[in-house]
C-alpha cells in the first residue's frame, strides 16, 4: 500500500463493492483535497451513497483501498472505524435522523457528549452552531415540533459542532423546497470553508453541485469522466468543468 499525496485528506483507489452479486462500485479512484468541497454527482443508483459510505468507513469495500490522511481505513476493524467516524468524520443524510426525545441543542451537542466533552461546553458549542445556522429558535424544541427544514438545520449543526476533518453530506437537501435547499447549502458550505472542513457532497442535482469546488461524476458505479489523471485526483474538474482549477468563490456570510 502506498500513502496518498500530502494534500489529499481522503483517497480511494480501485474501489469495488457489490450487493447481492450486483456491482455498485466498479474500480472507482479519486482524491479529495484538504479543505475543499467536492460534489459526487450522478443519477440515482449510480453509486454515490455507497462511495460516501466506503470513504467514511461505514462500509468496507470488497476490494480497493481507502486512506484518511496517511492512514489506511479499509483494513480497520469495526470498532476502529467507528472511533474514526466519531473523532474525525461528520455525516448528514437525506433525513435528519434526530433523536426524538432530545431537544434541538441536545441533538446538536450529541457528538461532543459522546466524545466525553463536559455538558456545559457541549451545550455552548451546540447553541453557537445553531445560531450560526439561523436555527437558534430550534434549540429548545423537539424534532416533532420542528419543520423539515428546521430539523435539517439541526442535523447540519450536529455534524459541524464537533468540527470534523471531513463532512460527508448524502443528498442533504433532497427533501427541502428550493428556497430552503439553497439556504441550507449556502450556510453549510460557507461554514465548512470558514472552518477548513473538507466536504464530500453527493447529489444528482446540478444546482446543488454548483455549490462545490469540484465535481466527480459517477455513472453505473464507474467514474463518468475521462480516465486521464483521475487516479492522481487531478482529473476531477471544478464545478463548471473538468480541469484542475479551483472554482471556489468567496462567501460573505460570517460563520
Amino acid at each position: 500500500m502506498v500513502a496518498p499525496p500530502d494534500n489529499h485528506v481522503l483517497r480511494a483507489h480501485a474501489l469495488h463493492y457489490a450487493t447481492s452479486g450486483t456491482p455498485v462500485l466498479a474500480g472507482v479512484s479519486l482524491g479529495v483535497r484538504e479543505g475543499e468541497v467536492l460534489a459526487v454527482t450522478g443519477p440515482r443508483g449510480s453509486g454515490k451513497t455507497t462511495l460516501l459510505e466506503c470513504l467514511s468507513g461505514r462500509l468496507v469495500p470488497d476490494s480497493g483501498q481507502v486512506w484518511f490522511r496517511s492512514s489506511p481505513v479499509h483494513p480497520l476493524g469495526a470498532a476502529a472505524r467507528e472511533r474514526l467516524r466519531r473523532e474525525s468524520f461528520g455525516w448528514i443524510g437525506t433525513e435528519p435522523q434526530l433523536v426524538p426525545e432530545l431537544t434541538g441543542w441536545e441533538n446538536a451537542a450529541l457528538p461532543l457528549l459522546l466524545r466525553g466533552t463536559a455538558p456545559r461546553a457541549a451545550r455552548t458549542a451546540a447553541l453557537g452552531w445553531l445560531e450560526r445556522l439561523d436555527a437558534g429558535d430550534c434549540a429548545r424544541g423537539r424534532p416533532a415540533s420542528l419543520t423539515q427544514a428546521q430539523r435539517q438545520r439541526v442535523a447540519v449543526a450536529r455534524a459541524l459542532t464537533a468540527q470534523p476533518s471531513v463532512l460527508f453530506a448524502d443528498d442533504p437537501t433532497a427533501r427541502l423546497h428550493s428556497a430552503d435547499s439553497a439556504s441550507v447549502l449556502r450556510i453549510l458550505t460557507t461554514a465548512a470553508r470558514s472552518h477548513e472542513i473538507t466536504v464530500v457532497l453527493a447529489t444528482h442535482d446540478p444546482g446543488v453541485a454548483a455549490h462545490a469546488d469540484r465535481r466527480f461524476a459517477l455513472l453505473d458505479g464507474r467514474p463518468a469522466d475521462p480516465p486521464a489523471d483521475r487516479d492522481s485526483g487531478a482529473g476531477d474538474g471544478p464545478a463548471g468543468g473538468n480541469d484542475d482549477t479551483e472554482g471556489r468563490t468567496t462567501c460573505s456570510l460570517s460563520v
